[in-house]
């Protein structure tokens, strides 16, 4: 029996759900056409800002094998020195969707119409980085702001605009409620959980900003039910993102809604011509098991089974 893996992201077409997360193996076309050439359906570069940032001193990444903390800082060479980046990114012809961090509704406009010129085929704006003061966290804890922001930048450019969520709230419908008003073309869910680690001997924070952003197999649960909620309410686009490590995982998302679902902190440990073969592989031995001919008839299956 043959499957259809193939998905439509707010217009944008991908060969399968899989994606890359922003964050990890993102900062050079190099290593992003290494993930597309593994076989994803698309790719997100990491967090581009108007100008270059160092990021935070060392050390900034905590690994356990549940979770990884990180509070790298949006360290990038800002947007204007990564138009070669994302343009041999492109060469390897699947959507290149390029992640932005703005100080003001004005400047994420900017940005997303020069990432538009450079040949980003959407944009993601990351309204939730929990460690970095100034840039998305401030702005993605006020949904007044999150409208304007996605207004902003939707009146700039044509290309889709993804709203990255935030799980640092108490009700994530919000957040979701205003992007869709400033008319987002999709959600992405969910950015990193706030957290901190204390080295009792030093009797020190791990990290150098004290706190970072929670990823990996810990989020996991949070992720899935961060989707399975938007995609209850909201009839858009979910891109599920946080802990996948497996093909299971991979279900799990599509099943609670999401129509993507993107994969970063596996990366840390695992090549990517490794990971993302076996997730497809596993992905089409589970619908070839249950009957699915293609992926989108299963997507939010556990929302019309309970409705």
């Amino acid at each position: 029996m043959e499957v259809n893996l193939e998905v439509n992201l707010a217009g944008l077409k991908l060969k399968n759900p899989i994606i890359l997360a922003s964050g990890i193996m993102g900062s050079s076309g190099s290593l992003l056409k290494k993930v597309a050439n593994a076989g994803v359906g698309a790719v997100v570069t990491k967090t581009l800002t108007a100008e270059p940032r160092k990021g935070y001193d060392p050390p900034i990444i905590y690994s356990t094998r549940c979770y990884t903390l990180n509070a790298v800082g949006l360290a990038n060479p800002g947007i204007k020195n990564f138009k070669n980046d994302i343009q041999e990114a492109k060469e390897c012809g699947i959507p290149v969707i390029i992640s932005l961090a703005g100080s003001s509704p004005e400047e994420f406009a900017w940005m997303s119409g020069l990432a538009q010129d450079y040949g980003a085929d959407a944009v993601e704006l990351n309204l939730s980085c929990p460690h970095v003061k100034g840039l998305g966290t401030e702005l993605g804890d006020d949904p007044i702001m999150v409208e304007e922001v996605v207004r902003s930048v939707k009146k700039n450019v044509k290309i889709p605009v993804f709203s990255k969520l935030t799980p640092n709230t108490s009700d994530i419908l919000i957040q979701g409620r205003a992007s869709i008003k400033g008319g987002a073309d999709g959600l992405v869910a969910v950015n990193t959980l706030r957290g901190m680690i204390i080295d009792v001997e030093l009797k020190a924070p791990v990290l150098s900003n004290i706190y970072g952003g929670i990823s990996g197999k810990a989020l996991h649960p949070i992720a899935v039910y961060s989707v399975y909620k938007l995609s209850s309410n909201f009839n858009v686009p979910i891109i599920g993102v946080g802990g996948v490590e497996s093909w299971k995982d991979v279900i799990e998302f599509i099943l609670a809604g999401a129509v993507a679902v993107q994969i970063g902190t596996i990366l840390i440990s695992k090549e990517p011509e490794i990971i993302v073969p076996r997730l497809i592989k596993g992905v089409i031995k589970y619908m070839k098991r249950h009957g699915f001919t293609d992926i989108k008839n299963m997507s939010g299956l556990i929302i019309k089974k309970s409705s």
